[in-house]
């Protein structure tokens, strides 16, 4: 007689030690030119601003900006994911003037920040 099978599961929760972040900036008067620096420290004093310096201390990459749009890729530890994005998301201003961070995507795994589903568009050939 044969040996039933035996079924495993295994769930890997979170194997990931980073998140990555798809974020943009928001000005209230129009685009404003920002190198990659001065886009990081903003974040940073977002995160000072909500945390104190302790916050201001958090670590996390810059890994992609592009100043013409103002969108950007953060990297960043699982275990400070929630406190960037409340950071973030609690930005009100910048030099006197309304902002506000737009998180677009978070994922465990960078390269599922390469497309979004929902800007998603078809050719002319799948919809006609």
């Amino acid at each position: 007689m044969e040996e039933p099978t035996t079924f495993e599961r295994h769930v890997y929760k979170n194997a990931s030690v980073y998140h990555y972040m798809k974020i943009s900036l928001d000005l209230e008067n129009g685009k404003r030119s920002f190198s990659d620096a001065q886009f990081k420290q903003l974040i940073i004093s977002a995160l000072k601003e909500l945390y104190g310096e302790v916050g201001a201390a958090f670590p996390f990459d810059l890994l992609k900006f592009d100043p013409s749009s103002l969108k950007a890729i953060l990297r960043v530890y699982n275990k400070g994911l929630v406190k960037l994005w409340s950071a973030l998301t609690l930005l009100g201003s910048y030099q006197n003037e309304a902002c506000a961070f737009r998180v677009i995507q978070v994922s465990p795994f960078l390269l599922a920040l390469s497309g979004n589903s929902r800007e998603l568009q078809f050719g002319e050939s799948l919809t006609s």
